[in-house]
């Protein structure tokens, strides 16, 4: 019995860590870091590569994404989306996931050097210092633009995946780039839209808090067509074909319809499904991206 109790309080701490890494965002992080291994070459991505660049990226990114739970415990504890994360709970102690981010940002990065290359490592760095120190401790309580200037750090995982591959960053890999960056903050102002009085409640300048919903809801879909014209650039500039071109129009079709029902007939329950539907559109853009590009291989 003492043997039981103490192994399912060694899960639950393990778990309690888990959850500190954001897993359902750092997987979404990880699998456009495959794709854009994949797309950096034209046959089979070295497993060796494969393997240890997408353990590296994903370790650093669970650490990044530990950073911003500490830094945002206070404010989390307030808010309904984040009040059941571990720290809020009490679940560890802030020297514990101090000690967890550095141990496991270390290692990701270690990996990275060790076993991929230099360029990796330190491109995976400076996304670390950009999303947990940049954006979240400067840019997010100072500007409502914190989503569209801290883009740039979501907007990495496919050119850490492609430098882990090839060792140099290059023109498609900077449009797989492009492409999440003009994701961003439609996807993300979709939320605060509806999630709106919580962000007030705690003082962060989103958005729909400093300068209205009306003004939101413009800026989604402006932001929603940019997406559009970025998201066709593959086609124009030869790097996929016809099966991903066809893919992206649906896609990109469904996501219009979201940003002008919002702008037109706004409700919290349309908000909430053209975010969800933003992150299934970016994981399908990218599995056409990846079909296509072995479809023509």
């Amino acid at each position: 019995m003492a043997i039981s109790m103490a192994l399912h309080e060694t899960a639950s701490r393990i778990n309690q860590f888990y959850r500190l890494t954001k897993p359902r965002v750092v997987s979404l992080i990880v699998f456009t870091a495959v794709i854009g291994m994949f797309m950096a070459v034209p046959g089979v991505v070295p497993l060796d590569i494969l393997l240890l660049g997408t353990i590296g990226i994903a370790l650093v990114a669970g650490a990044a994404a530990a950073l911003n739970c500490l830094v945002e415990q206070k404010m989390d504890a307030v808010m309904a989306r984040t009040k059941g994360r571990p720290l809020p709970q009490g679940k560890v102690s802030v020297p514990e996931t101090l000690f967890f981010l550095m141990v496991v940002g270390g290692t990701g990065l270690f990996i990275l050097y060790e076993w991929v290359n230099e360029l990796t490592m330190w491109l995976t760095l400076g996304t670390f210092v950009g999303y947990a120190i940049i954006y979240t401790v400067i840019l997010k309580p100072l500007t409502p633009q914190n989503i569209v200037i801290g883009g740039a750090s979501g907007a990495m995982p496919p050119v850490l995946g492609w430098t882990a591959v090839t060792g140099e960053i290059a023109s498609d890999a900077l449009l797989l780039f492009l492409i999440i960056f003009a994701w961003t903050p439609p996807h993300f102002w979709a939320l605060a839209l509806y999630r709106k009085n919580e962000y007030a409640s705690i003082g962060m300048p989103m958005l729909p808090v400093t300068h209205g919903d009306q003004f939101t809801k413009l800026q989604v879909l402006l932001y929603t067509v940019i997406l559009c014209v970025v998201t066709f650039l593959p086609y124009v500039t030869q790097m996929s074909g016809m099966i991903y071109l066809v893919s992206s129009t649906i896609l990109n079709g469904i996501f219009m319809y979201y940003a002008i029902e919002i702008y037109r007939n706004y409700s919290d329950q349309l908000a909430r499904e053209a975010f969800r539907y933003s992150i299934l559109y970016l994981a399908l853009l990218f599995v056409a991206l990846l079909v296509d590009h072995y479809f023509f291989f």
